[in-house]
């Protein structure tokens, strides 16, 4: 990808890392494993820290849902994103997931005052 130059400024310091992908696109599919990969994987980021969204455009095809992803991406937590039918599921679900970073962020600055105390 021509902005892959800038992936390293991208993920300096992340917490966390969404990707959003279309289900019913193949090479969408392929793609993800390559985001995991570059921005979950090689930072370290725990999986937890990931959130996987498959975004259903109007008027697509539902059989999306039982979606079933293969290693390693089935261990992340994924949410389908139908902005016409539930929209608030999915701002449920943000906010549960930014949460889940806050405490993690919490818990590594406890871990590291700890370490300078000690």
């Amino acid at each position: 990808s021509r902005f892959e130059t800038c992936w390293p400024a991208l993920m300096k310091d992340s917490h966390g890392v969404i990707i959003i992908f279309n289900p019913e696109l193949p090479s969408h599919m392929k793609e993800i494993e390559m985001w995991y990969s570059c921005f979950v994987q090689q930072q370290p980021l725990l999986d937890s820290q990931c959130l996987l969204v498959a975004h259903h455009k109007p008027g697509s095809a539902g059989d999306t849902e039982n979606l079933s992803l293969a290693y390693p991406l089935n261990k992340l937590k994924l949410i389908h994103s139908n902005l016409e039918e539930d929209p608030e599921d999915v701002r449920m679900e943000f906010i549960k997931y930014f949460r889940s970073i806050i405490t993690i962020m919490n818990e590594s600055r406890e871990r590291e005052e700890m370490s300078i105390i000690s």
